[in-house]
């Protein structure tokens, strides 16, 4: 038996573990409910129960100036949406929307410090959790920089004010790549996962041009991917929706694993991913929670669970997991026979 990390990280060096690794993630309603069905009092019995793999996220302490209520470190504010059976925190006040200019922003707003953070706390958040995955740092600075300017703004930004995402980009990835270099600086060979992450696609394409992609993403993303690559761990790329046609972009950059595979979207196909891309990359989700996790039936899960190991998992190269966090509306009967199916099914895939 391998333990979590070992099991991951034979995945992530192109080796065949003892089954397939399985990941976790929801809301908060969704895990509770999900809870309650198990008879469960802790997150810790439940994933033990499904045999999912532990996944530690360690960050530093904030030891900045004072946040007011309902912002961010930013200056950006939340309000909290309510969808009936829980709630959603929205970014409603975007303190960069009223600038039209470099200038203007630097005169007028203070960015956050890496100095902001205290780094001091981590190894007691891994003490005992050494045979867990770890993840740590990483960055999405473009979903920053819209709720800084408010989200149309910033996508209408990349053609009317691309000197504006240009200097906003250089400052939040800066901060990103310096707090993640502080986090693997104080446990050093402990992170093995870093979110490197853009959101870019639709259901049915690119959100965001392949011309703007590689414009204002992909030489700060490259900054990020070779940071995390120097600290020897792996950079796991995130973006939702149908984003084939930005994959061999991603791939040149580094990135070690594509996340979530939502292959219902157009172009996702799950084999032609696997055939075109499998043997450069490993694919981390592929359960689809925007239907099958949702409305299908017990046996409808079972079965994606065995398409997923057969076409992703062929040869090794999958981590299982659902496409998103999972919502409270996926009947927790399908969560389970998620993961028992993983279990069962992952332990003699070939």
């Amino acid at each position: 038996m391998m333990t979590p990390r070992e099991r991951w990280l034979a995945v992530l060096r192109g080796e065949k573990p003892d089954r397939v690794p399985m990941d976790y993630r929801a809301t908060g309603e969704a895990t509770a409910r999900l809870l309650a069905h198990l008879g469960c009092t802790s997150f810790s019995q439940a994933a033990e129960r499904l045999h999912i793999d532990p996944v530690v996220s360690v960050a530093p302490r904030y030891v900045g100036p004072p946040i007011p209520a309902g912002e961010d470190v930013f200056g950006i504010g939340y309000e909290n949406t309510d969808y009936g059976l829980g709630h959603y925190r929205n970014a409603v006040r975007h303190p960069l929307a009223g600038f039209d200019s470099v200038a203007a922003i630097e005169a007028n707003y203070r960015w956050p410090s890496p100095d902001w953070y205290d780094t001091s706390a981590i190894p007691a958040q891994v003490t005992g959790k050494e045979e867990c995955v770890i993840r740590g740092g990483g960055s999405e600075p473009f979903a920053t920089y819209k709720w800084l300017r408010g989200v149309e703004q910033g996508y209408l930004d990349l053609i009317e004010r691309p000197e504006m995402v240009h200097y906003c980009l250089d400052k939040l990835y800066g901060l990103c790549c310096e707090k993640t270099r502080r986090i693997y600086e104080t446990i050093p060979g402990k992170v093995i996962w870093t979110w490197v992450a853009e959101d870019v696609g639709t259901q049915q394409g690119l959100l965001v041009s392949l011309a703007h992609i590689e414009e204002f993403f992909l030489p700060r993303m490259k900054r990020m991917i070779d940071l995390v690559h120097e600290a020897g761990a792996y950079a796991f790329h995130h973006s939702d929706g149908a984003v084939r046609a930005n994959v061999p972009n991603m791939i040149q950059i580094g990135i070690d694993v594509l996340d979530p595979v939502q292959w219902r979207c157009k172009g996702m196909e799950r084999e032609g991913l696997k055939r075109d891309f499998g043997d450069r990359i490993a694919f981390h989700g592929g359960m689809d929670n925007q239907f099958t996790l949702v409305s299908g039936s017990v046996a409808d899960v079972r079965r994606e669970v065995a398409d997923n190991i057969r076409i992703l998992g062929a040869g090794g190269g999958y981590i299982l997991g659902p496409c998103h966090n999972l919502q409270v509306v996926s009947p927790p009967e399908n969560i389970v026979a998620m993961y028992d199916a993983g279990y069962e099914m992952g332990q003699c895939y070939d």
